[in-house]
């Protein structure tokens, strides 16, 4: 009851917070990135915490499944920091977003290292998939936290525009936040309270789409069993910056990884 009853006194706050969100989603994530001041497990970006236990649980799943002689693309690659980790075992890694600020960002952090490239790309956009394919052939995906922030159609398009860029020898590995209570139980799963909504959260809440859930039902419909084969799934622990203490947050996913058929 208590915890009810915390949930309902928070609910004007979050209200306020997200009437600031633009209802264009490109607008709300240029608005979002060009915001950001500090990024890393003590930044303000909710999911960019440091790379460690979580990419152990990729790892596995992408040894057992991907081609490494093919280039690698991050769908919604933000600062860049999957993208960099992806570098390591790919030739080439290209990291894609729809926020401008982002793919600025994600520029800067990265430096010269390695063969990587990131442009501003939306790959809801019909015909954004076979554009990509045309110009690097078969490629492996990783998408981190992207579905669950779209809607119906925009899952439907980003889907079919990945079937193009895998082709026949590409995977995709898809990892997304999976948390399945209540919008506000889940925000006091990461630390907020009545009085209180850590930074990371406050920015998110204000700034970007509303979060859903995304477990094998929503991976059915944006990925259907007749354009798309499944090679390995379940639960996932993602990783979020420290919302009070030490360490990271950890929020329940799930993973699939996926061939085109």
């Amino acid at each position: 009851m208590l915890r009810i009853i915390g949930q309902l006194l928070m609910v004007p706050e979050v209200a306020r917070l997200a009437r600031r969100t633009p209802r264009d989603p490109a607008t709300a994530w240029e608005g979002y990135w060009s915001g950001v001041r500090t990024t890393g497990t003590q930044g303000e970006v909710l999911w960019d915490a440091d790379i460690g236990p979580e990419a152990e649980q990729y790892t596995r799943v992408m040894e057992a499944s991907m081609d490494f002689t093919l280039p690698v693309l991050d769908v919604g690659c933000g600062n860049g920091r999957w993208t960099r980790w992806l570098a390591a075992g790919f030739p080439t890694a290209v990291g894609v977003d729809i926020a401008e600020s982002a793919v600025q960002r994600a520029r800067q952090e990265t430096g010269g290292i390695g063969a990587i490239s990131f442009r501003t790309l939306d790959l809801t956009d019909p015909g954004t998939g076979h554009m990509l394919h045309e110009e690097y052939g078969d490629m492996n995906v990783f998408v981190r936290g992207v579905f669950h922030v779209l809607r119906g159609r925009q899952r439907e398009q980003l889907g079919q525009n990945l079937h193009s860029v895998v082709g026949r020898h590409g995977r995709l590995l898809l990892t997304e936040t999976n948390y399945r209570g209540n919008p506000l139980s889940y925000m006091q799963s990461l630390g907020a309270t009545r009085g209180s909504i850590p930074l990371p959260l406050r920015k998110a809440i204000g700034g970007i789409p509303v979060p859903g859930h995304f477990g094998p039902g929503e991976r059915r419909a944006a990925f259907p069993e007749e354009a798309w084969k499944v090679l390995a799934d379940g639960p996932v622990t993602i990783e979020a910056v420290p919302m009070g203490g030490e360490g990271t947050t950890g929020i329940p996913g799930y993973f699939a990884t996926m061939g085109a058929r």
